[in-house]
């Protein structure tokens, strides 16, 4: 693509980013790992096919040889530096009861995966910051509902399943529940 490059990536998470995390990525792909590649949509609409053939052609140069079928786009969520960016979440953007009535939550990540880190199991890996996505040690321990409660679950609930891969739904955890509340 004329004119990518990864540090026009950069500015949204901070310089080097995207470096560290080819190097990721090229350890997954020697460990024998096909990763699925997730990446946010900070362009308008009409630059997808520019923009992922740029970052297919990046991801070729470090040997993944088949991205094309493995990365997924996922539309701009108001949280951290892309809050600042774009803009964050209004006071409302928070999921409520009548809003879950006839929604599918099965198709939600936090329904039905988990993510591993160093620190443990969360629900969702765009809560890993959040103290209370730490749900155990071990995926065992780690299966309980979680309350859809945090402004970034609005974005989830308006765009469908957005990390969620049809393997993921295999495990069916406990059903997830929504609340009022605002994050404690």
């Amino acid at each position: 693509m004329d004119g990518f490059s990864p540090e026009t990536n950069d500015p949204i998470r901070g310089p080097g980013t995207f470096k560290r995390i080819m190097r990721g990525i090229k350890l997954l792909l020697d460990g024998g790992f096909l990763p699925i590649i997730t990446a946010m949509r900070s362009w308008p609409i009409e630059q997808d096919e520019a923009q992922l053939a740029g970052f297919k052609t990046s991801l070729a140069e470090i040997g993944y040889r088949y991205p094309r079928i493995k990365i997924k786009l996922l539309p701009s969520l108001k949280i951290g530096q892309e809050a600042r960016r774009d803009h964050g979440y209004s006071e409302r953007d928070y999921i409520t009861k009548s809003m879950m009535v006839g929604y599918d939550s099965s198709q939600l990540i936090c329904s039905n995966s988990r993510i591993v880190s160093t620190r443990g199991v969360h629900v969702c890996p765009i809560l890993v910051d959040q103290p209370d996505s730490l749900l155990g040690k071990r995926l065992s321990s780690a299966k309980q509902a979680f309350e859809l409660r945090y402004q970034a679950c609005m974005t989830c609930y308006r765009y469908g399943a957005l990390c969620s891969n049809a393997s993921s739904t295999a495990v069916n955890f406990e059903r997830t529940t929504i609340s009022r509340s605002r994050p404690r």
